[in-house]
């Protein structure tokens, strides 16, 4: 096969390396999303508290904030392929395994523990792949990654409703860890890792090599030589690059927010509102992931366009993402009418939505490539241990004032994060960003 045969068909296969992670990333998110739809049946069942069952979702998040640095630490130095593909597989598992749960303790163990073990590992290998299959395209394959996100949460928000209703809240587990289980074997046929050409000798390449066109090309041997990445090291960089610290920082906000409107969105709906459980469970999650879907589309191509320009305004699109959402959160808490709040999920969906198209692209914008797993599973950590404890302090406001206060106090968190962003993207983005070599 000639050269530019294998070229087109590289060409082709990275986007079939987006369409595999993008249905697993579907389906993390969707079943993330199946405990929190059903939840107004599991505590009805096990006879459960606000509070208790707001904790039940933030040892899920605390579990996987642990757990995500070693996943990160493994991703930078194992096959990411056989890394997703495993994870994809365990959490899989575990989803179907939470639907036989009888009481808190075995669903801290199988939801918390077990799902939230597995998804740990998925993440930082997912993100690092998809970055390593498109350099050029990045932030717009970043962003339909993303759409995976809003896709997953709607069918689910839908979906698990209405098997819930149908046929009671264990089946809605089994049903979507049993797809799961059958995306990770396709898998294993399908998704490959993406080899350095540099690192690898051709047969032709090897029969022909002379001690002068090794010392030619020494990248190779420098490259195998290399020493493997250390968790420390891309812990060390995301502490000592301003950017990467402020962006860390403004993920937990992002998260924080993001995990409470998940976890009580459809509850408020369902009490609020007398609404159906499947009823809820869509209006709650659809109007917000509709709209995010075209606005990452959207941010994603403005991205890789005013990227090229200045890399900053990658950095400022967030900023100005949260800043944009804060009204619209007010909105979902504060209003009477329905139509209202449904304006507010919008704009929250599509706001937020140029935060989520830039993230990774940013943070690997000013973190060296060897490092990106450790950097981005850092990142995730401290943004999910933060967000953990989202769930159990709006359990805690819903017993006490009502969610609707704690649902409106969720723009403070974004409104201050919304300025970090911009601030530091003035301030900081392009000094870090020239440390780097961006020369693919």
């Amino acid at each position: 096969m000639n050269q530019a045969a294998v070229g087109r068909r590289g060409a082709r296969y990275k986007w079939e390396v987006l369409a595999l992670l993008w249905v697993a990333y579907l389906l993390n998110q969707a079943d993330r999303q199946v405990f929190n739809v059903v939840l107004p049946l599991i505590r009805e069942d096990l006879g459960l508290s606000d509070v208790a069952i707001g904790s039940i979702a933030t040892i899920f998040n605390l579990f996987y904030a642990v757990l995500v640095p070693i996943g990160g630490l493994v991703g930078d130095r194992f096959s990411r392929k056989w890394i997703v593909t495993g994870s994809i597989l365990f959490w899989s598992v575990a989803t179907m395994f939470t639907g036989l749960c009888n009481g808190f303790l075995m669903l801290v163990m199988m939801r918390s523990i077990a799902t939230g073990g597995g998804e740990a590992f998925f993440g930082p290998a997912n993100y690092s792949l998809l970055a390593q299959y498109h350099e050029r395209t990045r932030a717009f394959a970043m962003s339909i990654h993303q759409t995976a996100y809003y896709i997953g949460i709607i069918i689910s928000g839908y979906a698990a409703g209405y098997i819930g209703q149908l046929w009671g809240w264990r089946s809605a587990f089994y049903v979507f860890g049993s797809i799961g289980v059958i995306h990770g074997i396709v898998m294993i046929f399908r998704l490959k890792d993406k080899r350095d050409p540099a690192t690898e000798a051709t047969p032709e390449a090897a029969v022909g090599a002379t001690p002068e066109t090794a010392a030619a090309t020494p990248d190779s041997a420098t490259r195998a030589a290399a020493p493997r990445a250390r968790l420390t090291d891309g812990f060390r960089l995301v502490f000592t690059t301003p950017t990467a610290l402020i962006l860390t920082v403004c993920f937990a906000g992002l998260i924080f927010v993001l995990t409470g409107y998940l976890t009580w969105m459809p509850t408020y709906l369902f009490e609020r509102f007398d609404m159906d459980l499947s009823g809820a469970g869509f209006h709650s999650m659809f109007y917000t992931h509709l709209f995010a879907f075209f606005g990452v589309l959207l941010a994603g191509r403005l991205s890789d366009r005013l990227g090229r320009l200045h890399p900053a305004w990658r950095m400022a699109m967030q900023g100005f993402g949260l800043l944009a959402a804060v009204p619209f959160i007010l909105l979902m808490g504060n209003s009477a009418t329905l139509w209202v709040i449904y304006v507010g999920f919008a704009g929250f969906g599509f706001a937020r939505a140029f935060f989520d198209a830039n993230t990774y692209t940013v943070l690997y914008d000013v973190i060296p490539p060897r490092y990106h797993s450790s950097a981005s599973s850092l990142m995730m950590m401290i943004g999910f241990g933060i967000g953990a404890l989202a769930p159990v302090v709006l359990g805690a406001v819903k017993q006490a004032v009502g969610l609707s206060f704690g649902i409106s106090m969720l723009a403070v968190v974004w409104l201050i994060c919304g300025a970090g962003m911009v601030l530091g993207a003035k301030l900081f983005y392009l000094k870090d960003y020239n440390k780097i070599d961006h020369e693919q």
